[in-house]
């Protein structure tokens, strides 16, 4: 059976809309985990301080304690924790199920425009959609980092709901400017590296909140119980350098690759254009960022604020350059 172009546009429109509402039942999925494990870690902290009151009430004498009461006071595991992680394999299936649905609708708008299949803002964010997801589950393999998922989800949800109620744009030919091989790989580099800091950005603000905790010593709170439920803030932030020390190069190659690309369309390799300037500001963040991390008295809380500058400045240099600032770069529209 033959497929047009039209049958390709509309079979990508569905799997995206199938992808969004996948995403959906993770992020409720992970939501449940989520809860789950903070009420898990409120209790098994009640029952740490409980037990420790009753050691010295139980202590007999000499200071032996009473056994028996030692055991009452014996926190007791029970059902929820199972049936978190049971929800968070539920979300990270269902994760993956739609990461699956979300590169189906790539595949199949590129197919519908023949092209690659990010010649304007809605394919932009279908695709940093997927490089975002595929960041988190590649991660996932590794690292527990699954107290993740509800976040990255979140913010993988959000970006599917904006392109197809903001940003959709039939599929087409590309204007001039753009029918160039350095669409591919400038693009390509800049959405790859965008999908890791996004899983960087996640990693280290949740070691912002996990430190915090740390520093004020209590979990009573439930603020404080969910940030003691999260992984170490050594894990996190081990995370976090990770996504940057290897997204980073990337964006300094898509950088150099637009600048290339800008020689060979415009003339010159810089002009300073509003998205030239806050790819570079975006690039000066990160790299601050990592060198504050080998800096003594940088690293940690002061070097993840550079990080998390710079993945606002990247998020403004797609968002509030293409839609509200005018430029070289506005040609494309949504």
């Amino acid at each position: 059976m033959m497929f047009d172009a039209q049958t390709f546009a509309q079979l990508s429109n569905g799997l995206v809309y199938s992808a969004i509402a996948v995403y959906a039942l993770a992020l409720l999925a992970y939501a449940a985990e989520t809860a789950g494990r903070v009420a898990t870690t409120g209790t098994v902290g009640a029952d740490s301080q409980a037990r420790s009151r009753l050691v010295g009430a139980a202590t007999i004498g000499a200071g032996s304690p009473d056994r028996s009461r030692l055991a009452d006071a014996a926190p007791v595991v029970d059902d929820p924790p199972s049936r978190s992680r049971l929800l968070g394999a539920v979300g990270t299936s269902l994760t993956v199920l739609a990461f699956g649905l979300n590169l189906g609708g790539v595949v199949t708008r590129g197919l519908a425009a023949g092209r690659a299949p990010w010649g304007n803002m809605y394919e932009f964010v279908l695709v940093c959609a997927l490089a975002a997801a595929a960041a988190y589950l590649a991660f996932l393999s590794r690292r527990p980092v699954r107290a993740f998922g509800v976040w990255i989800v979140a913010v993988v949800l959000l970006a599917l709901g904006l392109a197809v109620t903001v940003l959709y744009t039939p599929a087409g030919d590309l204007v001039p400017v753009l029918d160039s091989y350095w669409l591919v790989i400038h693009v390509a580099a800049a959405i790859t590296a965008g999908g890791v800091f996004t899983v960087g950005a996640v990693a280290t603000a949740l070691f912002l909140v996990r430190h915090r905790q740390e520093r004020r010593g209590t979990a009573q709170e439930p603020r404080g119980r969910y940030a003691a439920s999260l992984p170490t803030t050594r894990t996190l932030e081990q995370v976090a350098h990770t996504a940057h020390i290897f997204a980073f190069p990337i964006w300094t190659f898509a950088v150099i690759a637009g600048a290339i690309w800008a020689e060979n369309s415009w003339g010159r390799y810089w002009g300073w254009d509003p998205k030239e300037t806050w790819a570079f500001i975006t690039w000066v963040c990160y790299a601050a960022h990592l060198h504050a991390q080998a800096t003594a008295g940088w690293r940690g809380v002061r070097a993840s604020w550079f990080a998390l500058a710079g993945y606002a400045a990247f998020l403004f240099n797609f968002f509030g350059v293409n839609l509200w600032i005018t430029g070289l770069h506005s040609y494309a529209g949504v």
